[in-house]
């Protein structure tokens, strides 16, 4: 198994491509299966994600084809994906492939809006809490889904098509708006989605969801309207950028005192956290290809942040931003209000020597003169790149073991930090 050694103490200093946002690829990529028409996606970042979600469309009967990066092209912008689904080979998503990737049950409503039926296996749990599928149940159901639950599978049957309907979601979920709206876009009639996800990610799959016939109202805000269609078309669409790329690489610009432009994104994606980082000392500039990112010799201010929907501070963004505060001239306190069990990542930087103390979902962080390089283990895909952080900080090596994780989420992240000076590289296994 790969591993990741850094030896600490470097300032950042260059640029950095930030890449296509995965959470917005993969449920455009899902959303192929609401037409026969080829769908392009553009900028796809090259990811285990990605590349699983595509092994799983294969599987439905998705045709998929590959343009690489050009030479000489511009060095963010990322694969380019020809999906066509033109006949629909299997309804079932099987347990050994849903189980290793969330997200990949997100198949169950477009499969049931375009074919009339899904079998889709439950996710399960995951390394940062339970994240139950009641609210996409619930609001397929209300499109006039018929939804059984048998031996950890969901079959969901509307052998008439689905219908519009009424949808409250009791708390904002971005899996089960995704779901919601993709299956929407095919129903017969309006849809009402009221108390959906503001993410984005969620935008842009409304956004190209409109390049393909759907009527949508409402995108970017709290309620959205949409009028199904009878078929939907094949559209062009690039990916929008990583915001939770840019945020951890400006975190880390940050812990470094360095200076870098994060090329090929927008501050808009992502303003509360990027604000935030200014309170800690850093300073954030808007340049004409993305945003720069500076700090000089004076020391990090410690910033209390809570974790919430968009357009609050993302949760995706808490343990980056906790390593930051590890090395702030004083205490800081977070509290994370979506997920349970997202503090895993805290033991880990104790043995950097981190000074955190737990308390339900707070943790209150000391900040101390200096970390020490020691040998880690990533938990989970953000807590992951926490330790990147830290790593860079610290004296001495750092050795992350388990790195697999972060091939789910950030494209060449060794490649990326190294240009900029770090001292950080990959050791393969065996």
């Amino acid at each position: 198994m790969d591993r990741i050694k850094i030896v600490g103490g470097e300032r950042l200093k260059g640029s950095i491509p930030i890449s296509g946002a995965k959470n917005a690829a993969l449920p455009l990529m899902i959303a192929t299966l609401l037409t026969e028409d080829r769908l392009t996606l553009k900028n796809v970042p090259n990811l285990a994600d990605v590349n699983l979600l595509a092994r799983i469309l294969r599987n439905h009967g998705v045709d998929l084809a590959v343009d690489g990066k050009r030479v000489g092209g511009t060095s963010h912008l990322g694969e380019t994906f020809h999906l066509t689904a033109r006949d629909i080979s299997d309804t079932m998503a099987p347990y050994d492939l849903v189980s290793r990737m969330r997200a990949s049950f997100w198949v169950l409503g477009p499969l049931l809006a375009r074919m009339g039926e899904a079998k889709v296996s439950l996710p399960g749990g995951c390394a940062i809490g339970t994240r139950p599928v009641d609210l996409h149940l619930t609001g397929l159901k209300a499109l006039g889904a018929d939804i059984e639950i048998d031996g950890g599978y969901v079959i969901a049957r509307a052998p008439k098509g689905l219908r519009g309907g009424h949808v409250i979601f009791p708390k904002v979920s971005v899996g089960a708006t995704h779901n919601v709206l993709l299956a929407a876009a095919l129903a017969k009639g309006e849809t009402l989605i009221e108390n959906a996800a503001r993410e984005p990610e969620v935008g842009d799959v409304a956004a190209c969801l409109v390049k393909m016939g759907a009527v949508i109202e409402g995108i970017g805000t709290s309620t959205l309207r949409i009028q199904g269609k009878p078929r939907l078309e094949g559209a062009v669409h690039a990916v929008l950028p990583d915001r939770i790329e840019t945020g951890t690489f400006a975190f880390a610009v940050a812990a470094t005192g360095g200076d870098v432009v994060l090329e090929g994104t927008r501050r808009d994606l992502l303003t509360t956290a990027l604000d935030t980082l200014a309170e800690t000392g850093a300073t954030v500039t808007d340049t004409d290809n993305g945003i720069r990112i500076t700090r000089n010799g004076d020391g990090i201010v410690p910033i209390d942040v809570e974790t919430q929907p968009f357009p609050g501070f993302p949760t995706d963004l808490q343990a980056q931003f906790m390593a930051l505060m590890t090395r702030a001239k004083g205490t800081s306190v977070i509290r994370e209000t979506i997920f349970e069990n997202r503090f895993m990542h805290v033991q880990e930087l104790a043995r950097l020597g981190a000074d955190i103390k737990l308390h339900g979902d707070t943790a209150t962080i000391r900040g101390v003169k200096s970390l020490r390089g020691a040998p880690v283990m990533a938990t989970d895909l953000r807590a992951s790149v926490s330790l990147v952080i830290a790593g860079l900080m610290a004296e001495g090596e750092t050795l992350i073991n388990r790195v697999y994780h972060l091939d789910r989420g950030f494209e060449r992240l060794e490649q990326k930090l190294s240009a900029c000076g770090a001292q950080i590289e990959r050791l393969s296994a065996g």
